[in-house]
């Protein structure tokens, strides 16, 4: 009869990974630090942005500085399974029903204080207006467009 294979919290792994003794500094898996092009999550963006969205579910930003590879990738994973869409190696944006922002939050609280570290996570919960006022300076992505904004003036 085969064993059960027991599931981890996101939580339990990151001390796992901490009381394992690990070098500080390990290379990135090549996969982590890859990031869409900017018209692909451009892309993902106008799809969260034009979703229909109602009281259950919120958008909102992750954001962080986390020092040690192990853990940002340890973070990035989380994100990713949660459902956030990476739109920056340290940006994601996730539209989730609370319940899902409160486990998010509280997993990445938990971690934060699993070890001594100067990193910060931040989460911003945002509204769709504010989202479809976005606007990508850089590349060369016209938004406006994109989006529909009828009533942008060029100087």
């Amino acid at each position: 009869m085969p064993r059960k294979k027991k599931t981890v919290s996101f939580t339990e792994r990151m001390l796992k990974l901490y009381r394992s003794g690990l070098p500080k500094k390990l290379p990135p898996p090549a996969d982590i630090d890859e990031l869409l092009s900017l018209d692909d999550r451009v892309k993902q963006i106008l799809g969260i942005v034009n979703r229909k969205h109602n009281n259950l579910r919120m958008l909102f930003f992750v954001m962080y500085d986390i020092e040690d590879n192990r853990v940002r990738n340890q973070v990035v994973k989380y994100l990713l399974k949660k459902g956030c869409s990476r739109i920056q190696k340290s940006i994601f944006l996730c539209d989730a029903e609370h319940a899902v922002y409160a486990q998010i939050k509280d997993d990445l609280v938990a971690v934060q204080e699993c070890y001594e570290n100067h990193d910060s996570i931040i989460l911003v919960p945002i509204s769709t207006d504010y989202l479809q006022a976005m606007r990508i300076i850089g590349k060369n992505v016209d938004i406006d467009i994109i989006l529909k904004n009828k009533n942008t003036l060029f100087f």
